[in-house]
Order: structure tokens, then sequence, then C-alpha cells
């Protein structure tokens, strides 16, 4: 199934929709900056607060595991960055030594370290604080480096986005690969310059008027250096149709990984070769060939260090929540003398790097054992890591979900709450504080659901990457499916705990 072959949707890969869709989530973020700044100290009852940790992040992840990176699609930095690019053209590339993921992954934990220590569900002018530093962090980016050096090597958001929609059941592919294969201009990737004045070309010669922009084929696209002036709207003029910035070569593009679902492959193709297909979850992840952007999975161990992060990431932020990790923070200040900070500290380095590398190293010791392998240990922890997205997307589902339905109905008395204060008069009707939403306890069936989902996506990712890899793939795999239950069960002990309700509305 190609979604693009539907008139509606592809109708939504246009140019002028995406800047609507952008419009719309930036004029939200100042709505919520606004909130933030202005409204109510009490962050139950802020805009900024309820919408930005109670909702947004339940649409998320709901968005990324039912279609794909929608998110990043109508990212509204991107609106901000494009309007900067016409005054400011950057000109530098992002550093060869920084291209990879191990600034985001240690973003990505810093950012879940302040969110507990600061209690920024609580602040809303730190919510809105917030905001405005991300979008200043995307627009230094971006101006200074060329690309989209900010989406594919800093965005914690971004790259959560990217990992979980590896799970997602669309991804954008050729229709054609014969297409490709004649393709003279790779326009998927450089981009196609606005046609000249009274010039009329027909689909499959758009993009190939231009004498100079002559290639040899798609096999010189990987080679193509996409920040030559011609490459892009700030050169070649504002009507330019924009190839991938992410450098996502589509002949040889596997998955989701680094694809915003932006749709600038498909508005720049003029054979209009590529869709938005059907495929199997998370089966990309046990793909062994070379992917245009990324290289092999195998060979990269920081894109492995991120799905650690975010998988365990997942698990941790739950857990804070609960009584369990209150006492235990409570007794490493008052036994030991450690201070809030230290402790929380304590608490972070053993759930994101000490106790993943120690289960880790203890499955790639035992893979390598039962199957005689001579191979490194972190060569095959490396392999094997990938299989923990879909139970971490489980983990995240069930988590932003339980917080977004027991919430769910709390943006109708802010929202009155918040038009009172703007406008000066109650508009909306006077705010429902008894509005909240579903019960908790309606909901845990549903979040143990969520977990074991993600167990099955991994343990049957587990024994794909094993029947790749090795001889005997049961054996293999075993003590990663091991790994697998063992984090599961401890996603159902976390749910099972008394968990704090950060950011409901209180009736009064």
């Amino acid at each position: 199934m190609d979604l693009l072959r539907w008139r509606l949707i592809h109708l939504l890969t246009g140019i002028r929709a995406r800047r609507t869709m952008q419009a719309v989530a930036c004029a939200m973020a100042v709505v919520l900056v606004l909130a933030g700044l202005m409204g109510p100290p009490s962050a139950p009852r802020n805009l900024a607060t309820v919408v930005s940790w109670i909702h947004l992040r339940g649409l998320l992840i709901v968005a990324l595991l039912a279609i794909g990176n929608v998110f990043c699609a109508a990212c509204p930095m991107m609106l901000v960055r494009d309007l900067g690019r016409r005054f400011v053209r950057p000109t530098r590339r992002w550093p060869r030594i920084l291209r990879n993921k191990w600034i985001a992954a240690g973003l990505i934990g810093a950012g879940l370290f302040a969110y507990e220590y600061f209690d920024l569900w609580d602040l809303p002018r730190a919510t809105a604080l917030l905001i405005v530093g991300y979008f200043a962090a995307a627009l230094l980016v971006d101006l200074v480096f060329t690309g989209a050096s900010f989406c594919k090597f800093v965005c914690p958001i971004g790259q959560f986005n990217f990992v979980t929609a590896t799970v997602a059941p669309f991804a954008l592919q050729v229709r054609e690969p014969e297409t490709c294969r004649r393709c003279q201009t790779v326009d998927c990737i450089k981009g196609r310059p606005p046609l000249p004045a009274n010039t009329v070309a027909m689909p499959a010669d758009a993009g190939r008027y231009d004498p100079h922009r002559q290639v040899t084929g798609p096999a010189e696209a990987g080679r193509y250096d996409k920040h030559r002036p011609a490459a892009g709207p700030a050169r070649a003029g504002h009507h330019a149709l924009r190839g991938c910035e992410l450098n996502l070569f589509l002949p040889s593009k596997v998955g989701n990984l680094d694809c915003t679902l932006c749709f600038d492959c498909v508005r720049a193709c003029p054979e209009d070769n590529i869709g938005l297909f059907a495929r199997t979850p998370a089966i990309e992840l046990a793909a062994p060939e070379r992917r245009s952007g990324i290289g092999r999975l195998r060979a990269r161990p920081d894109i492995a260090a991120l799905v650690v992060v975010l998988a365990f990431g997942g698990l941790l932020n739950a857990f804070a929540m609960t009584a369990p990790a209150e006492h235990l923070q409570h007794v490493m200040t008052s036994a030991i003398g450690l201070t809030n900070a230290a402790a929380l500290g304590v608490l972070f380095v053993a759930g994101l790097i000490a106790l993943p590398l120690a289960l880790i190293a203890a499955a790639a010791t035992a893979t390598r054992a039962m199957t005689a392998s001579r191979q490194p240990l972190g060569a095959i922890a490396t392999r094997y890591t990938y299989a923990l997205v879909p139970l971490g997307a489980g983990v995240w589902l069930a988590h932003f979900g339980f917080h977004a339905l027991t919430g769910v109905l709390t943006i109708v008395p802010v929202a009155q709450r918040a038009a009172g204060d703007v406008l000066g008069r109650a508009w909306l009707g006077d705010p429902q504080w008894s509005w909240t939403g579903v019960r908790p306890g309606v909901l845990f069936p549903a979040e143990i659901g969520c977990i074991l989902l993600g167990a099955l996506g991994s343990a049957a990712l587990t024994y794909a990457i094993a029947n790749r890899d090795e001889s005997r793939p049961a054996r293999a795999a075993l003590p990663w499916q091991a790994l697998v239950v063992i984090t599961a069960l401890a996603a159902v002990w976390t749910l099972m705990q008394p968990m704090a309700m950060r950011g409901m509305v209180m009736p009064g």
C-alpha cells in the first residue's frame, strides 16, 4: 500500500501544506511561551505545562507509532530557520568528527536529568524559556552550518522521533528502482532549481534543463556536494525544490532512521517515483545492507548508544515518578549524606549507563560463548542492541499514553482559564476544573499490553538479527531475549507502583 497514491494524502505533501502545518505549530509555540511567561504560576492550571508535558508528548508517541515522523514534518523550528536563511546564508559544513549521534545521546540523557532535577513539569516559566531556547539553538546551528545539521546531529526530540519511527508502519521508498537507475540528475538529494522564466517542462524533463548540473548518475549522489551554491533555496531562489537535507539518497535509503518525513524528496523527484509504503514495523533494524546517510548499523555504536539511552531512559523516566524512587533518593540523601543533585545523578548513572551496560555486556558474553564466536563483545552488543527499540517504544507509549489519557480533558479548563486571562472575560465559559480524564486504574491493562507488544517485537527482532548473522540463531538470540524479558518485567513492576500525577488539574 502506497499512501501517496491517495489524492488527499498526496496533497498534504505539497510545500504549502507543510508551511501551513509549520505555521500552526509555530503559532502554538508562541501561545505556549506567552502562557508560560504570563499565565498562572500553578503548573496544573497553566497552558504551557499542561499542553507541553501532558498532551503533546502523548500525541507525539501515538503519531510516531501509527504513521511515522509527522512531528518533524510539521516542525515549527524549520520554518523559523528557513526564514532566517533568507538573510543569513550558512557556509560551514558540520565538522566531520561530530557527524554521529553522541552529542544527541548526551543531550537526551541530560534532558531527562534536568526534567527530574528542576521539576520542569511544575515550572511554567521554565517551560516557556525551554521552548524559546530550543528555537534559538536550532536557528543558531542552522544559520552557521549547511543542510539540516541540527536535525541530524543535535536535536534530542528529532533523535527520539528517528529511533521510534523505525517501529512505524510506513516509510518513504522508491516505487520503481529501474527509474532511479536511469536517472541522470539525482534531484531527490540535490534538489531542483526553479525553472527559468517562460520555461515549460514536462515532469520527466523537469530539473534537466540546466547544463551546469550534469552528473553521471545515481552513483554520484554519494559524492555530490549538496552544499554547493546551486543546492538549496538560499542559493537557487525562493521557489527552488529542495532535495533531502539529511543526505538520504532514496534508492539506497532503508526505513525511517534520520528521515524527517518532510517530503522534500517527493517534491523534487521529476519522475514522481517516491511513495509512502506500508512495511513491517522495525524490520529495518535487521536489514544488513549499507544505507544512505547512515552506513551499516552494525558499524554505528553511536546509534546503538542512542537506542540504549532511549530504551532505558523511558523506563527510568517512569521509575523516577514512583514511590520507590523517591524512597531510594531519600535513603541516599539521609543515610549516605548525598545532596539531592548527587542522589539523582547516581540514580541516572545507574539507570542509563551502569545497569544497561552490565546487562548488555552479559548478553553479549553469553551469545559469544553459546555460538563459539570470536567477534569482539562490542561488535556483538552493537548488532543486538537495536532489538531493544520496540520494547523501548512500548514503554514510552505506556508512560506517555497514561499521562495523556488521565489528563485528556484538562486542556478544556486550562484553555478556558487562559482565554479569560488574555481576553479579560470568560469567553469560553468558567473553567471546569473537575474535568480530568480516564481513571488511572482503568488504563493499567492497556499499559501492560503496550509493554507486552513491545517485548514481543523485540524478541522477534533479536531472532531476525541472529538469523541474519548466525548459524545457530536460536542459541544466539536466547540471551538477548532473556534481556528483553528482564527489562519488560522491570517495566511492568514500575507501572504497578504508586505514581505521582504530575501536572494534573486539581479541583477547586
